[in-house]
């Protein structure tokens, strides 16, 4: 590729706006208006960006390089983000219930819409990856267009600058002398920490060129941050799920591929007891209630691991890891997971128990118990008693047509089409039964199913956490707050002295906080015959 020669005979790079060698305004736009202050951002180098344009892989670099891009990628992951925040996102709801059904009956058409678009799940959506992705790429890529032609300018930078970068900078002074005492002014920068290179009678003092570094260190504590969020939706990585486990119930953890289980032994809920507690208590549990304010929930829990190969259709053979109790905030860990206290529900409906009775006499001809969780289809009371299971609704109501359906598969208010066969009734009599309800088919029946008891269990909600990607987000944070302290409690700050003959240039740079490096480089010439830089921006 062509290059671009200075007076000073180096060679620069295309898009190079100062001469990487001496600091003369060589671009088009510093020629032409030889008053402006030169812009030293990125010290005038050239970018890849601006210098290679022809190939394919050249434009998908120049378009991830631009800020601009960088930026709206930002905008459209936020608005994308803020959208999947405006209903509750699949993971949160039931887990009986079906989403489409859900977002639906819940918020309307706006929930049919949201779950037509791919919102429900929009943090684990191809498209909203590629948006994350894209903005890690951008990352790199701006920061590589950027960093690498800027160290390397600042690696080779030289001593002597041509008169006019000293004069375009914002700190300048000139004085017309001969008496330049080198030595002295270079042990002054010294004492105040700068690193000083001298060139044939010409001085350059710098200190604090680290902080240059530190939107960089950002924008790699970025890309590890996003890193570790990617790896979130890695199968294996991260794991948060609600699991509700009844007592004496015995389930697969999820996220173990089937290889841990749980068994709820026994839940326990105490509350507070206003004669049981101390006077500090006592007004507060009067004002709420007796027995209101719950003081302490835990499961009673058995962790089990399962032996050889999962079977389809076999029970599993489990062996005992250890007994625990979960409390709030004492989860019990195992492995690379942690089991969470974080909710409960009492007394749900586990067993009802009915009769088949003949309606004239009252007589019982057997009993059967269903099982809410998993019913039978058909209980055979012997002598050509039987009883099928013709429609269970564990959560039922009348929808508009006045049709029964069910909410939700949870037993919240059971209800039964029961079929009765007996040897008077072959046929078989229909009775629609549910709590404190019984509508039974056109015609008198002989025989009804009568309630007897029902039973109970109580539920215990566990969250199940794995968080393999923790350190990494922890680090790419670390970095990245290192980055914004290197960057915003330091800057780079350079002073030029140049010996002319009969003349004396001084010039100071700093990319932020001027008034802070004037006032250095007066303590600097105190008792000197130099000049003061004045800033060139205030004079204008």
């Amino acid at each position: 590729m062509d290059k671009i020669q200075c007076e000073c005979g180096h060679l620069n790079p295309i898009g190079t706006h100062l001469c990487e060698s001496c600091g003369n305004p060589i671009g088009d736009s510093e020629k032409k208006e030889p008053k402006k202050l030169l812009d030293m951002k990125y010290e005038g180098t050239a970018r890849r960006s601006q210098t290679y344009r022809k190939t394919f892989i050249d434009k998908i670099w120049n378009f991830f390089s631009s800020v601009k891009v960088g930026v709206w990628i930002i905008v459209i992951l936020l608005i994308a983000s803020a959208l999947g925040t405006v209903f509750p996102q699949e993971m949160y709801i039931p887990k009986t219930v079906t989403p489409s059904e859900f977002y639906r009956d819940e918020y309307g058409i706006l929930g049919q819409l949201y779950y037509e678009l791919g919102f429900h799940n929009l943090y684990g959506s191809w498209w909203y990856m590629i948006l994350v992705a894209s903005l890690g790429i951008s990352l790199v890529i701006a920061s590589l267009d950027r960093f690498v032609p800027l160290y390397r300018v600042l690696k080779k930078q030289g001593v002597t600058r041509h008169d006019s970068f000293m004069k375009r900078q914002r700190l300048y002074s000139s004085t017309k002398t001969n008496d330049l005492n080198l030595d002295k002014l270079k042990d002054r920068f010294v004492t105040r920490r700068y690193k000083v290179k001298v060139e044939n009678g010409n001085l350059l003092a710098e200190k604090g060129r680290f902080s240059r570094w530190g939107p960089y260190v950002n924008h790699c504590g970025l890309i590890i941050f996003l890193i570790g969020a990617m790896l979130r939706f890695v199968p294996g990585m991260y794991v948060d799920e609600v699991l509700w486990v009844r007592e004496g119930e015995t389930v697969v953890i999820p996220g173990t591929e089937g290889q841990y289980y749980l068994e709820n032994k026994k839940f326990t809920m105490e509350v507070y007891d206003k004669d049981m507690e101390n006077e500090v208590f006592e007004n507060a549990i009067s004002r709420v209630g007796d027995g209101s304010i719950v003081k302490n929930f835990q499961s009673d829990v058995v962790l089990y691991e399962r032996k050889g190969e999962f079977l389809h259709g076999e029970e599993p053979d489990l062996k005992e890891v250890k007994p625990a109790e979960i409390r709030v905030n004492e989860p019990l860990k195992f492995e690379s997971f942690s089991l969470y206290q974080v909710d409960y529900k009492l007394n749900e409906l586990n067993k009802m128990t009915f009769n088949l009775i003949d309606k004239e006499t009252e007589e019982s001809h057997g009993q059967i118990i269903v099982d809410l969780q998993n019913p039978q289809t058909a209980y055979d009371l012997g002598n050509g008693y039987k009883v099928e299971v013709a429609t269970y609704l564990p959560d039922f109501f009348f929808n508009d047509d006045g049709i029964p359906i069910t909410k939700t598969n949870i037993p919240n208010n059971p209800a039964f089409v029961f079929k009765m066969i007996t040897p008077e009734t072959p046929e078989g009599e229909t009775s629609f039964v549910a709590i404190q309800q019984t509508i039974e088919a056109a015609g008198e029946n002989k025989f009804k199913m009568k309630f007897e008891s029902v039973e109970t269990k109580n539920l215990t909600a566990l969250t199940v956490r794995k968080d393999l990607t923790l350190w990494i987000l922890g680090i790419g944070g670390a970095i990245f707050m290192i980055g914004v302290i290197q960057g915003m409690y330091w800057n780079h700050r350079r002073v030029w002295i140049k010996h002319n003959e009969g003349e004396v240039l001084i010039a100071g740079h700093t990319n932020k906080n001027y008034y802070a490096l004037a006032q250095e480089i007066k303590i600097l010439l105190e008792g000197t015959s130099l000049t003061l830089p004045e800033d060139q921006k205030e004079r204008k």
